[in-house]
């Protein structure tokens, strides 16, 4: 006899492009629904401004399913202000989030739920043990983005993970009582607290279709990631400052006692002029860099605009 788990679970999936992959996602998630017992469930998708067959698969999906839910925004938000609008409309005594490009498996949801109900975990966060079907590029950028980010801040971040995990009533309603807008949602989840425990998987390849995030789109959420959680870059800043002055000390000592004592070693040019002017112009143009992201964070965050715009809501 199976195990029944007295909970309504939410399933939350972000969408973008992915016609390829969307059926068989549905009906993964559904399958894994029906395999064990529960206090009922919902599946909800956000149409990230889907520009293929998408949004119209999803709404046929809904037709059929009273237990699938849709949001489709005005257009692409990206793929945190869509699981925020997930997480912000899931009304399940849990919530999983999940990508809908299959890489996570949803046959883990049971174990996961077993996990949160034996342990009184309040997030259940998957840590991935091997991640198939990625470059080495991928995966060594990925491992030294975890330990850098970790370095850098002020809250402690599980490493090898993403958005796929289970978080419970107490961490949805704090998530939810959250202000700012531009979000690392993996980030926020470890900084709300409670009890937080891995369960290890292996990541599959992708099902089908391409990424949906390329390279420029991974260094602006490295950037957005490294940013949010410390003020470690702007004390580097700082750092770099006080070297740079201590550097100038030293060779503005050592020009003025050649001068004095050894005027005849001096050789008389361009070239101790250019390095000078390089380092410290570098110097100057990171430390502005860095001063830079911190006030466009601000900037994003005073405009008090919302995440997302919702176009269409099915069966909520």
């Amino acid at each position: 006899m199976s195990t029944k788990y007295n909970l309504f679970i939410s399933i939350i999936i972000p969408c973008f492009n992915e016609e390829q992959v969307i059926m068989y996602t549905y009906e993964r998630v559904s399958n894994t629904m029906s395999s064990f017992e529960h206090g009922g469930y919902e599946i909800i998708f956000i149409n990230d401004g889907s520009r293929d067959k998408t949004l119209s698969l999803l709404r046929t999906i809904a037709q059929k399913d009273s237990c699938v839910k849709l949001i489709s925004f005005s257009r692409n938000f990206g793929h945190q202000p869509a699981v925020t609008a997930g997480i912000q409309a899931c009304t399940g005594d849990v919530a999983i989030i999940i990508d809908a490009d299959l890489q996570d498996p949803p046959e883990l949801f049971p174990d996961m739920v077993k996990i949160h109900l034996e342990q009184n975990a309040n997030v259940v966060y998957g840590m991935r043990e091997k991640r198939k079907g990625e470059t080495f590029f991928k995966k060594l950028t990925a491992r030294l983005f975890y330990r850098i980010i970790n370095f850098l801040s002020d809250t402690k971040l599980p490493v090898d993970t993403g958005d796929f995990r289970l978080i419970d009533k107490h961490v949805i309603e704090a998530f939810k009582a959250l202000p700012e807008k531009n979000k690392y949602i993996r980030g926020l989840i470890s900084w709300i607290g409670f009890k937080q425990v891995p369960i290890m998987y292996v990541r599959e390849e992708r099902f089908a279709g391409e990424t949906k995030y390329p390279l420029s789109k991974m260094l602006k959420f490295a950037s957005t990631s490294l940013l949010y959680f410390s003020k470690k870059p702007l004390k580097l800043a700082l750092g770099l400052g006080a070297i740079s002055l201590l550097v100038g000390l030293c060779l503005g000592i050592w020009i003025i006692t050649g001068l004095i004592f050894r005027p005849e070693t001096l050789v008389h040019g361009w070239a101790s002029t250019v390095i000078a002017v390089i380092f410290f112009g570098g110097v100057q143009l990171v430390t502005i860099g860095v001063l830079g992201e911190y006030l466009g964070n601000m900037f994003e965050e005073i405009k008090n605009r919302p995440e997302y715009i919702i176009h269409e809501k099915i069966n909520f």
